[in-house]
C-alpha cells in the first residue's frame, strides 16, 4: 500500500520533507487543540451537509482532518494535463452526440448506449450552447495506487459539488497554521470563486448586450449542498435564486427584485435536468423555471452547465473515455481509466456475478457512495441481495476492481495514522480557457481500511497542497 507522506518504505517523500520537518517540532498537545478548534471554526461558519436516507433529512458538520495532502509541482503539472485532456474531450463528445454523432456512425461506441441513455435529452439535439460549451464546471475524480500510478475514477460533469470544502478547508488551515504557510511556498486556490464569475461571464449567451448578470440556482434550503450554493452565490458576488423567483419577460429569464423583473444572463444551475423546466421535463417540478429551454435555445441565456451534460457522469460511458479521447484529440489518454466491465455485456456479467466478492459495483448514474457495493467489505447476505439486483437490472451497473487506494495521514490521538483518499480537482471552462484550480477537494474515509471517502457514508476532507515550482 503507497503512503503519500511516507511511501512504502517509511521515508519522507520529497513532497512532505518541509511539512515533516514542523510537524516534527510541533507540541502534540498544541496540534489536537488546533485540530478541535478547527472543528468549532466549522461549526460557527456553518459548514455542514444534509444525510439523505435516514430517518429524517440530518444536518451533519463535515469532518476535517488537519495534516494536508501535499502534491508536488511535478505531479500536478502531469495531472493538470490529463485533466485538460480528459475535459476538452467530454466537451467535443457532448457536442458531437447532441449534433452529428459521428463517433457513433464510426462505430466507437454503440448507439445503444445513448440512445437507451436516461441522461441523454432528445431536448438538446441540434443545440449549440453560448460558445459551444457544455461543460463549464467540472469536478473529475482521481484516485492513486503508486509514486507514479494515478487513475480516473469518475467524471461529474452535471453539477459537480466540495469546491466550498475546498476553499473553506484552506481558510482554516491559513488561520490555525499561518507560519506553516510562510515557510512552504503553497499554490492559492482562493481565487477560485472570481475565476469561476469570469468563466461563467465569458460564456454569456447571444442577448447579452452588456456586463453580464449572473445568478446561481438553488432547489432550497433542503438540498444536500444548499451551503455550497449559498456560499458560491455570495463569494461570486452574484444572486441566490429559487425556481419561484424567476420567470420569462420579453424572452429572457428574469428574476425578481424590489424593482421588478431583471434579466439574468448566465444561470449556474445546481438543479438537476429533470426539474429544471416542468414544459419540458417534469411537469410536476416546482424547482425549476417554465420556459427556460425555449429562451434557452433561442440564445436567450446561458445555463451552466448545459442540460444534457449528465450522460457524460454515466459511468458505462466512463469506460470509453479512453476511445472518446482518442477519437476527438487524436491522442491516447495521459491519465488512465480504471478497468471496468459493463454489466449490460452477458460476458462481463457472467465475470462480475462470479467474483463479485473482489470488486466494486456501482450504478452507472449514482452519486455520493450511495447504491453501491464494495465486495471484499460486504457480508454474505448483501452480496446475495446484490447478485438479485445485478441479474435483475444488468444494465443499471458497471464493475470495477477494488484498487489499493494510496492513504495519507491523519492526526488521531495516538499520533498519525494512514486512511485511504482521492481526489476532485474542479475545472472551468469557457470559450477561451481551461483553468485547473491547483489541488482540489482530497476526500478522506476516516474510518481504518475504509474505502469509502464520500461525506455522506462518514468521510471527511482535507486541505490540499500544490506546492510552487
Amino acid at each position: 500500500m503507497f503512503d503519500e507522506m511516507f511511501g512504502t518504505d517509511e521515508n519522507i517523500r520529497e513532497p512532505y520533507r518541509q511539512y515533516q520537518d514542523w510537524f516534527k517540532s510541533e507540541d502534540a498537545a498544541r496540534l489536537h487543540k488546533k485540530s478541535a478548534e478547527s472543528e468549532a471554526f466549522f461549526r460557527r461558519t456553518g459548514i455542514t451537509f444534509n444525510v439523505y436516507g435516514r430517518e429524517e433529512a440530518a444536518e451533519r458538520l463535515i469532518p476535517f482532518d488537519i495534516v494536508p495532502r501535499v502534491i508536488s509541482a511535478r505531479e500536478w503539472s502531469r495531472l493538470s494535463r490529463g485533466i485538460e485532456q480528459r475535459v476538452q474531450a467530454i466537451n467535443a463528445f457532448l457536442h458531437d452526440i447532441y449534433h452529428r454523432q459521428e463517433i457513433l456512425r464510426a462505430g466507437r461506441i454503440p448507439a445503444e448506449l445513448i440512445a437507451n441513455n436516461d441522461a441523454f435529452l432528445p431536448q438538446m439535439i441540434g443545440v449549440s450552447p453560448p460558445g459551444n460549451i457544455y461543460t463549464h464546471i467540472v469536478g473529475t475524480d482521481i484516485v492513486r495506487t503508486g509514486e507514479d500510478e494515478f487513475y480516473v475514477l469518475e467524471d461529474n460533469a452535471r453539477t459537480p459539488s466540495g469546491v466550498s470544502y475546498m476553499l473553506e478547508n484552506r481558510e482554516t488551515m491559513l488561520y490555525m497554521f499561518p507560519e506553516l504557510f510562510a515557510q512552504i511556498k503553497v499554490r492559492e486556490v482562493n481565487d477560485y470563486p472570481a475565476k469561476l464569475r469570469r468563466s461563467l461571464c465569458a460564456s454569456a449567451p447571444p442577448a447579452c448586450t452588456g456586463k453580464p448578470v449572473v445568478a446561481v440556482l438553488t432547489p432550497g434550503i433542503h438540498n444536500s449542498a444548499y451551503y455550497e450554493h449559498s456560499f458560491l452565490a455570495d463569494q461570486m458576488g452574484a444572486e441566490l435564486v429559487e425556481g419561484h423567483d424567476l420567470r420569462v419577460v420579453d424572452g429572457r429569464i428574469a428574476m425578481r427584485t424590489t424593482r421588478g423583473y431583471a434579466p439574468i444572463d448566465v444561470l449556474y444551475r445546481r438543479v438537476d435536468d429533470e426539474y429544471l423546466d416542468p414544459l419540458s421535463f417534469n411537469p410536476d417540478s416546482q424547482l425549476g423555471v417554465p420556459g427556460i429551454m425555449d429562451v434557452y435555445r433561442a440564445g436567450g441565456i446561458t445555463i451552466a452547465n448545459a442540460p444534457g451534460t449528465g450522460i457524460a457522469d454515466d459511468k458505462a460511458i466512463y469506460s470509453y473515455i479512453p476511445e472518446i479521447i482518442e477519437f476527438y484529440t487524436g491522442e491516447k489518454a495521459i491519465l488512465k481509466n480504471v478497468p471496468t466491465w459493463r454489466c449490460a455485456e452477458s460476458d462481463a456479467l457472467a465475470y462480475v456475478l462470479d467474483n463479485l466478492e473482489d470488486l466494486v459495483v456501482k450504478e452507472v448514474h449514482g452519486s455520493g457512495g450511495y447504491g453501491m457495493l464494495i465486495g471484499p467489505a460486504a457480508s454474505k447476505r448483501e452480496l446475495a441481495a446484490f447478485t438479485k439486483k445485478l441479474k435483475a437490472r444488468p444494465a443499471n451497473y458497471i464493475a470495477q476492481p477494488t484498487l489499493s487506494l494510496s492513504t495519507v495521514p491523519i492526526l488521531t490521538k495516538k499520533g498519525l495514522a494512514p486512511r485511504h483518499v482521492d481526489l476532485r480537482p474542479f475545472v472551468l471552462v469557457s470559450p477561451n480557457r481551461t483553468e485547473i484550480t491547483p489541488g482540489g477537494l482530497t476526500r478522506v474515509a476516516l474510518k481504518e481500511g475504509s474505502l469509502v471517502v464520500n461525506s455522506s457514508q462518514g468521510g471527511g476532507t482535507k486541505d490540499t497542497w500544490v506546492l510552487e515550482e
